[in-house]
């Protein structure tokens, strides 16, 4: 039945031709989310690894640098400054970061990413927009560039075998780091729960009108982020009128109508 899905959604994408710039988007977004969290959990890693002074660490982000993913460190310093620099070739691998622990002062750059983190971060606990639920935890990613500068903010879970979508937001941003607007990109929270014992072949969640007709970039991110962790095969994506499909393991997208999918279903 597998097979006999992928090669029916193959032929069905072909033909929709006309969405594949909005889409493509989203999978840009969305894998460039993933870069951003890969760097800050495998510099997370390295850096606690080897800074000794756990109560001068006043937080972290991650950003590219001309093609270069970095995380960065900072002090609690009323005026913090940079205590470690974690750099990473532009496909992110633990084993060819380099680690530099030198103390300076932001970049200009830097100090930017900084003053947008912290204001986001204001806005999380004192917005009642934004829902907190147990055993998880935000991570905020925060995306400065020529056109914008954004925030998005995911759950992650703090418990093992659980897969968390939805919870998730964007906040749009001023060039002088002043809120301009904020939402909830899903209304609900969607964990799936993994058995450690047994290979998911696929799992689905919906989206309402609000949501968009097609995955999110959170989406994406998440499910790259975890699908090869735990041996997804694919995650489906019903909206009204259309089915999104994420191949985890290629991490590619193919979208068809719903009612093409849903006329799969009923042959």
């Amino acid at each position: 039945m597998r097979k006999l899905l992928i090669i029916f959604i193959g032929i069905t994408a072909f033909g929709q031709s006309n969405l594949d710039k909005e889409t493509a988007k989203i999978v840009d977004e969305g894998k460039m989310l993933y870069n951003s969290e890969m760097a800050s959990w495998y510099g997370t890693d390295i850096f606690i690894e080897l800074y000794k002074n756990s109560e001068n660490i006043g937080g972290y982000f991650s950003y590219t640098d001309n093609d270069v993913p970095k995380c960065i460190f900072f002090s609690k310093d009323k005026k913090p400054k940079v205590i470690g620099t974690i750099n990473f070739e532009p496909k992110i691998k633990l084993e060819t970061a380099k680690a530099d622990l030198k103390e300076r002062e932001f970049t200009k750059n830097e100090l930017d990413y900084y003053e947008l983190r912290k204001e986001a971060m204001n806005i999380i606990y004192s917005d009642t927009i934004f829902k907190h639920y147990n055993n998880t935890s935000f991570n905020v990613v925060p995306i400065i560039n020529k056109k914008e500068k954004k925030v998005f903010v995911l759950t992650g879970p703090k418990v093992n075998n659980v897969i968390i979508l939805g919870n998730d937001y964007l906040m749009n941003f001023d060039k002088n780091n002043k809120l301009l607007n904020r939402k909830a990109l899903h209304k609900n929270i969607i964990p799936i729960q993994i058995d450690g014992d047994k290979e998911i072949e696929a799992t689905m969640h919906s989206h309402l009108p609000e949501t968009g007709e097609f995955i999110t970039s959170t989406d994406i991110c998440t499910l790259m982020l975890y699908g090869k962790l735990y041996n997804l095969k694919e995650h489906f994506v019903v909206s009204e009128k259309y089915v999104s499909v994420w191949d985890c393991e290629k991490d590619t997208l193919n979208v068809m109508t719903r009612e093409a999918f849903e006329k799969m279903l009923e042959e």
